[in-house]
């Protein structure tokens, strides 16, 4: 016990002692600030000055698409590891895939009826 506390101990020392070790070094040799101002320019097709506002507001119906689209690929994530295990899970497994695919299917209706798939 005694020796495999002194092992820990001794890396937590070495590591505390060249973790400032090397951010002092990446920052004497990283790059200066010169560089970096020029990087945090703002660049848009080869126009160095912005054209509009960058305060303009999406729809929402955007956000609700990716919400949707990562609902129906999760859908894709629990699918996976069923297939590849078909023919051990048997016709149970193939009961609760189809109850999960009803299910996602009749969210699918739903969404369509009340018009969230619509874009207006």
């Amino acid at each position: 016990m005694p020796h495999e506390l002194f092992l820990a101990s001794s890396i937590v020392l070495f590591l505390t002692l060249l973790l400032p070790i090397l951010f002092l070094l990446s920052k004497k040799l990283g790059p200066n600030e010169s560089t970096q101002k020029t990087k945090n320019t703002p660049y848009e097709s080869g126009v160095t000055t912005p054209i509009g506002s960058s305060e303009s507001r999406f729809s929402a119906k955007f956000y609700l698409v990716a919400i949707l689209f990562v609902l129906f690929d999760v859908e894709i994530i629990f699918m996976f590891p069923w297939a590849v295990n078909v023919r051990e899970l048997g016709y149970f497994g193939l009961f609760e895939m189809f109850t999960f695919v009803t299910l996602l299917l009749l969210g699918l209706i739903y969404i369509y009826r009340i018009g969230a798939l619509k874009w207006q």
